[in-house]
């Protein structure tokens, strides 16, 4: 059994992990063109990467190594050339109002790289006002893959280079570590564990996505719990999908309690609680106030400042007893019309908080889709996983498992977690992952993954 703090100070034990953290690139800065090397040309529009295929330079989700989307940046006179690290000779160019690689030697293939702000660029055709973009969204749709070249400098023409082997910095000592230089080892619907309760029909009771009780969990060093919660007639219920024919289901307030009673016997811990949450906000409410000492142990990121001026370090944390943060994946604008938010009574909405990559890796057995791309970005939504505002940084939460979870397939999963955390996610969405979110935290060792992210930080 890992102790808690173990989990945030232990060595890094793989080698590919050691790399990862000591092998620096020059850092891309907001006043100058970044130094040559190998990055990703990600757009601070949607997070998307442009990537070469048959010609064509698109906006694809994050794929690491994979998908053509790395590109060498180097001087050409005073101009820059992107070449695809996967077919040499051939760079990120254009023909017209599309990007498009073209030979390396061809005039349509040198760029102005100019500083945009907050560490980003624009890339124009030298002596132009044509700038690399993303296509703006047609109603209703994504934005469209292709990429274009266009008049213009709003955000849809605003790109991050992105180191594919970032400066990265030892981790703070323990009493100056913040919130989000953290990572924490996290359960996957973690109330569907067989052991403390119902939590499905019975043929679903036979495919738990954890085998461990909370207070287990939270023993062998889980701190963050996603919980899918439902309206019953007597309050809120963690059952997943349908609670018809569910025997024994457990009622949100006893997991959280069971939660508060271990923040208070650990006074120097942390939880997070992400609720898939299907209640009204009275009766989630209503939950929350059978929970005994809740109000001791709840940080509320809305009244302490954290948006003006970052997140707190676990030591503030700790010497305010506030360690339990709870988020919502409900609408704010829902509740506004219902004439009761969240957070007003410290229940704080994730959209607002946090990024998160797509919950899926496929189905739980064959094809694996290790791209990293955001949740929430679709028709109606665009919040990319690279997501920052001036003074803070939205905690990341990172999803690692299947529609369904089977045991072996988890297992193995959950042995690749830090390589797709280092190699997928991290450059995805430009910073580290707070949050590891796995099926079966029990196999594969998921929290070595922890321990080797808890060695250093993501600047």
């Amino acid at each position: 059994m890992r102790t808690p703090h173990a989990l945030l100070a232990a060595t890094v034990t793989t080698t590919a992990l050691v790399a990862a953290v000591v092998t620096p690139t020059p850092a891309a800065g907001a006043d100058a063109v970044p130094a040559p090397g190998t990055f990703y040309v990600q757009s601070a529009a949607t997070g998307l990467n442009a990537a070469a295929g048959a010609g064509a330079v698109e906006q694809h989700r994050p794929r690491g190594n994979e998908d053509h989307q790395q590109w060498n940046l180097r001087a050409s006179g005073s101009s820059h050339l992107l070449e695809n690290t996967d077919t040499p000779g051939t760079c990120l160019g254009r023909a017209g109002d599309q990007a498009r690689t073209v030979p390396c030697a061809s005039a349509d293939a040198a760029w102005d790289i100019a500083p945009a702000g907050a560490d980003r660029y624009t890339l124009a055709a030298p002596g132009t006002d044509r700038r690399l973009a993303v296509a703006p969204r047609p109603s209703g749709a994504n934005h469209p893959a292709q990429l274009a070249v266009s008049a213009g400098s709003s955000d849809l023409a605003h790109w991050y280079l992105t180191p594919v082997s970032p400066v990265t910095r030892p981790m703070p000592p323990q009493d100056s570590r913040t919130l989000d230089q953290v990572t924490f080892l996290t359960s996957h619907n973690a109330y569907a564990n067989g052991v403390d309760g119902g939590f499905a029909p019975p043929f679903v009771n036979f495919f738990p996505n954890q085998t461990r009780g909370i207070e287990r969990q939270l023993a062998d060093g889980v701190r963050g719990f996603m919980l899918d919660i439902h309206q019953a007639p007597d309050g809120a219920i963690l059952c997943h999908n349908s609670c018809t024919l569910v025997s024994r289901p457990v009622a949100l307030w006893v997991d959280l309690q069971r939660m508060v009673d271990f923040l208070k016997a650990r006074p120097d811990q942390v939880v997070t609680v992400f609720l898939e949450d299907y209640v009204d906000p009275g009766v989630l409410r209503a939950e929350l106030a059978r929970v005994n000492g809740l109000s001791d142990v709840l940080h509320r990121p809305d009244r302490t400042g954290v948006r003006e001026k970052g997140w707190p370090t676990l030591a503030d944390m700790t010497a305010t007893g506030q360690r339990l943060l709870i988020f919502s994946d409900h609408s704010r604008s829902a509740d506004q019309s219902a004439g009761l938010t969240r957070d007003s009574f410290g229940v704080m909405y994730q959209r607002e908080w946090t990024v998160e990559n797509h919950w899926s890796m496929g189905s739980g057995v064959g094809a694996s889709d290790w791209s990293c791309h955001s949740r929430w970005y679709d028709a109606g939504t665009n919040i990319p996983l690279t997501r920052t505002e001036p003074g803070f940084r939205p905690l990341f939460v990172m999803n690692h498992f299947r529609d369904a979870p089977v045991a072996d397939t988890a297992g193995t999963d959950n042995s690749k977690l830090a390589d797709r955390a280092r190699r997928f996610c991290q450059p995805a969405a430009r910073k580290k992952p707070n949050f590891l979110a796995v099926d079966r935290y029990d196999l594969g060792n998921p929290a070595e993954a922890v321990d080797a992210l808890n060695t250093y930080t993501y600047p």
